[in-house]
């Protein structure tokens, strides 16, 4: 099979691989669509050490199954399909208590730190394991199905947050994530939604997606700002979809004492942090990892009109194309936002 690998670290190749076979409980995949994420971006130059060459990379993805393995009887070739990014084990017990995207030895599709590697789905096929599938409804597209998994790590964020209608909230980072965050909240109610970026584009999308205010922070003093529209107090929930200790301190700062702040991004691995602050005005701290289950529901909400994910896809591009594709993000080239490569 055709697949785009990650031979060296920024040497993205277009090239043969072996063609997957599934084992007991598997089934085999032809990729139709799969987006570049961001941890891919920032993975391929060797920065998180989390994308280890050789890899194929890509976890955002869907397609239609073609072979299924001994054990499989719930799906069968020609089902249309999209999956967790997260492989996770039945028997564990974070899996048996509700709590899958925080089991032992999961691993994550297209990702190879020390402790394991998995390939993923910049690649014509793929198997993965039956129990992280989830059926495509016939209204929703392959491309939209690839974009399911940032949705479903923003519904997850909110969910976990406990946020109630009426609340107000802030999110640093209109990045993908941080934009469906924004469209999530406005699903669950919060009256004022507050963006945060330092690119006026990403902003003007974030707006789109239900912000009630956006704020540049390069140009502006958003903590004022927040108080300004929040009567004084500070936002009750915040967000941070980013993941350096600037943002995460700064959303920290425009938070009401006793709010919640809960932390999505992870693109460096330690941050400084405002102890004595969080001491002081009792501010909740919640990590939020990956997604558990929220995938039926995104797919739903897709089918339904009720999620628009159309607008953020800024490009469909052949998987042969996709090294320039990720030169492109990797540049921070103006106005991308979802580049979907089908192999």
């Amino acid at each position: 099979m055709k697949a785009l690998v990650l031979d060296d670290y920024n040497k993205l190749v277009y090239r043969d691989m072996p063609d997957p076979q599934p084992n007991v409980g598997e089934v085999l995949v032809r990729v139709k669509a799969c987006g570049i994420c961001g941890s891919d971006v920032h993975g391929m130059d060797g920065s998180t050490g989390r994308r280890q060459p050789p890899l194929i990379m890509g976890h955002e993805a869907s397609g239609e199954i073609v072979g299924v393995g001994q054990g499989v009887t719930r799906w069968k070739a020609g089902d249309r399909v999209t999956f967790d990014s997260t492989v996770y084990p039945l028997d564990d017990w974070f899996t048996l208590h509700g709590r899958y995207n925080l089991s032992e030895g999961r691993e994550v599709i297209g990702v190879s730190p020390v402790e394991y590697k998995r390939h993923g789905a910049f690649a014509e096929y793929l198997t993965v394991p039956q129990h992280i599938l989830y059926r495509i409804p016939e209204s929703v597209g392959y491309e939209q199905a690839a974009m399911v998994e940032p949705a479903a790590v923003a519904a997850h964020a909110v969910k976990l947050s406990g946020i109630q209608v009426g609340d107000s909230a802030i999110v640093f980072g209109c990045g993908m994530i941080g934009t469906f965050i924004i469209s999530m909240l406005k699903t669950a109610g919060a009256t004022q939604v507050i963006a945060v970026d330092i690119d006026g584009g990403k902003l003007k999308t974030a707006k789109n997606y239900g912000a009630s205010l956006t704020v540049n922070s390069a140009e502006q003093d958003v903590t004022a700002i927040v108080k300004q529209h929040t009567k004084g107090r500070g936002a009750d929930f915040g967000f941070e979809a980013i993941g350096i200790s600037s943002t995460v301190n700064a959303m920290i700062d425009t938070l009401r004492k006793g709010a919640t702040a809960v932390l999505v991004g992870n693109i460096t691995p330690k941050i400084e942090f405002p102890l004595q602050k969080i001491v002081t005005q009792e501010i909740k701290i919640q990590g939020s990892c990956a997604i558990n289950g929220e995938y039926e529901m995104v797919l739903d909400m897709i089918a339904g009109g009720t999620l628009n994910v159309d607008d953020m896809i800024s490009a469909v591009a052949p998987l042969s194309e996709g090294a320039e594709w990720f030169r492109r993000l990797y540049n921070r080239e103006s106005n991308l936002n979802k580049v979907i490569l089908v192999p």
